[in-house]
């Protein structure tokens, strides 16, 4: 795991050594004074001499000005290592993420996601800059104090041939027992994180529904969830505390005890008790220092493995050294023997012997019950799923022969959810193109019917949105996420139910507009109103993931049971003629 996360503290090397060195220096200067300490009781105090007295205390004071400059140096240098590397870890996961398909990101929740940018990287990141000093700072503190402890009274360091076992013991009891409880305490805060997500996302839908209580009785059983497997984690990790506690304590009454039979009998100074009680003290929190590492890193193994897990996702559609530098010449369409589904141990097909022929520049309609396979045909084309078997051929290639980048391009989609982002009206039609003129923008919002409303905002197209776009109607952001769409000047363009919120007249006008000005780029409607692809070249009616019919208008009201029913359905009520 250490050999996998080491590449991304690479860029911080030279800070992350020097700031060890610096602990490491810091450690052994701190670990002199008490030795200085014991020479001014025990020989400068005891001889009445000053000027010994005064020269060992100068020196006892430089050794604290170079202790202090180094841990302010190591503490500079590990923060800098530590928050590069969890910077660097956040970029590596966000662009491993932008690298996934659909599927690999329907794996995992979106709220876990967020867990794992943030939450589980903050944990790594404070284990460098902690674990820099702890892990470097503790040792060296312990063997140098134990040897000086040795050094100064061989007999009463016995002590810790029973202290240290004793605690190791106990830190090994308390890291098996909490080890798992941490892994759990990270899957409940990805459990909490999705109910707010979903609440915050919906929550005009919570509202209108009068459904505030529900919400807040999800939320506090999430909420309970994350506090219990919290308790079960933290308390048992404090227990380390009262456990040093205890040895520390009855460590320093033992030394205390023997050490001051020792001075009374003579076979001990003052001095050299004192300087022992101080090294006691460095040793007892040389230990602490390294159960609490082992604390530390007990959770951060469970959040580097949810780490590790997005890093090493293989991407279910990525380029590989068979994709060649096509380009998309045009939008010609070709579906042979098509089968897909979702999952590969699935019993049943979502699409199932799909074959179509779309000519470039032609408009077609997809009609369809819910869960006929209208969106999945669609995703199909720009390769957001590959098929299960089968090709799907844009422009005379098969898609899977492209560059990923070169085929979305070619490919505009506009999703049923129509996703705006905060920003100004004009910053998010350059999704499209970022390279757009206002006379490009202004051209691509007349033809989705945008420029309507637009025009009577104060700003125009400056106008700021908020997150999601929800000062525009349902409406409004349908025709900017076609406008954004159209700017791409793609040889595809795929309108997946992207008119449901449009009145019908204005729906009329967006399909003129495409006849008028997207002459030589495929149209792809898939929509519920028949009113919506009636003048299409071809419709296409899909049942059960498969294609019931293909044709016209005309032709699928004479002979399509499914078409009829559709049609007759919409028909009545609102008087609709073809």
């Amino acid at each position: 795991m250490i050999k996998k996360l080491a590449p991304y503290i690479s860029k911080y090397k030279k800070q992350f050594n020097l700031g060890c060195i610096c602990t490491g220096l810091e450690a052994v200067f701190e670990l002199l004074i008490p030795l200085v300490m014991a020479y001014i009781v025990d020989i400068g105090i005891r001889n009445r001499d000053i000027e010994y007295t005064i020269k060992m205390g100068l020196l006892m004071f430089l050794l604290s000005l170079i202790a202090l400059g180094l841990g302010l140096a190591s503490a500079r240098l590990s923060s800098i290592a530590g928050q590069g590397f969890g910077a660097e870890l956040r970029e590596a996961e966000f662009n491993k993420i932008q690298t996934y398909s659909f599927k690999n990101i329907e794996k995992f929740s979106t709220a876990s996601l967020i867990t794992r940018l943030t939450g589980d990287v903050h944990t790594m990141q404070m284990s460098v800059t902690m674990g820099m000093r702890m892990l470097i700072r503790a040792p060296i503190m312990l063997v140098c104090a134990l040897t000086l402890s040795f050094y100064l009274n061989a007999e009463l360091a016995i002590v810790f041939a029973v202290a240290i076992p004793i605690l190791a013991f106990s830190l090994f009891l308390i890291i098996r027992k909490v080890r798992p409880y941490f892994t759990d305490l990270q899957e409940k805060t990805d459990g909490l994180n999705i109910t707010v997500q979903e609440n915050l996302i919906g929550i005009r839908v919570v509202k209108s529904f009068v459904r505030g209580i529900f919400e807040k009785k999800k939320f506090n059983k999430s909420n309970e969830e994350m506090m219990q497997a919290s308790e079960r984690a933290f308390g048992l990790v404090v227990l380390n505390m009262p456990v040093m506690q205890m040895i520390m304590f009855s460590t320093i009454i033992a030394i205390l005890w023997f050490g001051g039979n020792m001075v009374f009998s003579g076979n001990l100074l003052v001095g050299r008790l004192i300087s022992f009680l101080a090294y006691v003290n460095q040793i007892l929190f040389s230990l602490m220092m390294i159960s609490m590492m082992f604390m530390m890193a007990t959770r951060s193994v469970a959040c580097a493995k949810r780490i590790l897990e997005v890093l090493e996702e293989i991407p279910d559609i990525e380029d590989d050294n068979n994709n060649y530098d096509y380009e998309v010449k045009n939008g010609d369409v070709k579906f042979t023997n098509v089968t897909f589904r979702y999952y590969e141990d699935s019993s049943e097909n979502n699409l199932t012997d799909i074959n179509l022929d779309i000519e470039s520049g032609q408009t077609i309609g997809i009609i369809g019950g819910t869960g006929s396979g209208k969106t999945t045909l669609a995703q199909l084309i720009p390769r957001l799923y590959d098929v299960t078997r089968g090709s799907v051929e844009v422009g005379g290639y098969d898609v899977r022969s492209y560059k990923l980048e070169t085929l979305r391009n070619a490919v505009a989609m506009v999703l049923q959810n129509n996703t705006l982002f905060s920003g100004t009206i004009r910053e998010n039609l350059k999704w499209g193109n970022a390279h757009a003129s206002d006379k490009q923008i202004e051209a691509a919002s007349k033809i989705a019917c945008a420029d309507e409303f637009i025009n009577r905002f104060p700003d125009k197209y400056d106008t700021m949105l908020e997150q999601g776009g929800v000062n525009l109607s349902g409406g409004q952001r349908q025709r900017l996420t076609i406008a954004r769409a159209i700017l791409k000047q793609p040889k595809v363009l795929i309108l997946d139910d992207s008119t449901s919120a449009v009145d019908t007249s204005t729906d009329a006008k967006i399909r003129q507009s495409f006849k008028r000005e997207l002459k030589d780029t495929t149209k792809i409607i898939i929509a519920q109103r028949i009113s919506s692809v009636y003048d299409a070249d071809q419709i296409i009616v899909l049942d059960d993931g498969k294609i019931s019919d293909i044709g016209n208008h005309s032709q699928l009201i004479k002979k399509n049971e499914i078409y009829q029913d559709v049609y007759k359905s919409q028909q009545e009520g609102v008087g609709f003629s073809g």
